[in-house]
């Protein structure tokens, strides 16, 4: 298993009327932590995307425990709980500054190779960063 952690300050425009996070945030936040997770693994979502291959989600589950709040500082724990093959799975804890869980999420994605919109393998590149933590 792989995990990593990266942190986002929540912005007022990611706020509602009683300045707790929007429900429909939590999604960009499962996407900043998916995407630094990969960097911190060395891997590039760019460079993937460049090569031909996207990764949509084709799943998303969310539990909301407590509220995010306006100008709190995230903290975005990631999980690859599983060796990817032609799907990867990203398992999501967000705590707040006082270290309380307040969000846990999964998001599945699928490899697609860009010039036939089917889905591929996982790339080799990301197997070959990955595979030192499946062993």
């Amino acid at each position: 298993m792989f995990e990593a952690q990266t942190k986002t300050r929540v912005r007022y425009s990611e706020t509602d009327q009683m300045k707790y996070v929007y429900y429909g945030n939590y999604a960009m936040y499962y996407e900043i932590g998916r995407v630094e997770t990969l960097r911190q693994l060395g891997f590039s979502y760019n460079e993937m995307e460049k090569s031909g291959i996207m990764m949509p989600v084709i799943n998303m589950n969310t539990n909301y425990l407590l509220p995010g709040k306006y100008d709190e500082l995230l903290t975005i724990k990631v999980k690859i709980p599983t060796f990817p093959k032609a799907k990867i799975i990203f398992e999501y804890e967000i705590f707040n500054e006082q270290n309380q869980l307040i969000n846990t999420g999964e998001t599945t994605l699928v490899f697609i190779n860009m010039a036939s919109n089917r889905p591929c393998r996982v790339p080799e590149q990301l197997v070959k960063f990955l595979k030192p933590y499946f062993a």
